[in-house]
């Protein structure tokens, strides 16, 4: 429990250090900005409390906030995305049976499952962000583009974090000799 436990401390340490100070100052075409950090917050175990989750989600959009200068934006966007985790996790996965894991995963949940799991958190997340930033409708054509590609640019990158981050414990096998 206590390895777990430091594993999520350490992984959210990393990845919101490297959204603060890399990914934020990343934007491709003037669109698509990658938010990284939310693996971390998708990657929760579900077993937390939804109080904790959403606590933990509203500091780590805060951290966001102070180093990026976004005033409360990501706080509440991270906020809702913490929110809608289980009752989105509930929408793809129809029995608790089907989760072989505590902390969802391409590998715990199916490659597909998980897919839509993030896909659709990742895009609430754009939503509400860049619709709080653009506040007005005049640049409405600009906040959907932004939305879609920092939804699909994030996204891509939540799957090959995961892929390379995920449960290996199950991949360990003794070596024959």
């Amino acid at each position: 429990m206590a390895k777990t436990v430091l594993n999520i401390i350490v992984t959210f340490l990393i990845l919101l250090i490297l959204q603060v100070t890399v990914f934020s100052h990343i934007c491709l075409f003037n669109v698509a900005v990658p938010f990284v950090f939310l693996y971390a917050i998708l990657r929760l175990p579900m077993s937390l409390a939804p109080s904790w989750v959403m606590i933990i989600g509203f500091f780590s959009g805060l951290f966001i906030d102070i180093f990026t200068d976004t005033p409360g934006m990501n706080a509440l966007a991270s906020t809702i995305l913490s929110a809608l985790r289980r009752p989105v996790l509930k929408m793809y996965v129809n029995r608790d049976d089907d989760i072989t894991s505590d902390a969802p995963s391409a590998k715990s949940l199916g490659g597909f499952t998980y897919a839509k799991y993030a896909f659709t958190l990742i895009l609430a997340y754009c939503l509400v962000l860049f619709i709080i930033e653009a506040s007005s409708f005049t640049g409405f054509s600009l906040t959907m583009m932004r939305i879609v590609f920092s939804t699909i640019l994030s996204f891509a990158l939540v799957l090959g974090i995961d892929s390379i981050t995920g449960e290996r414990q199950n991949d360990k096998k003794t070596p024959s000799l």
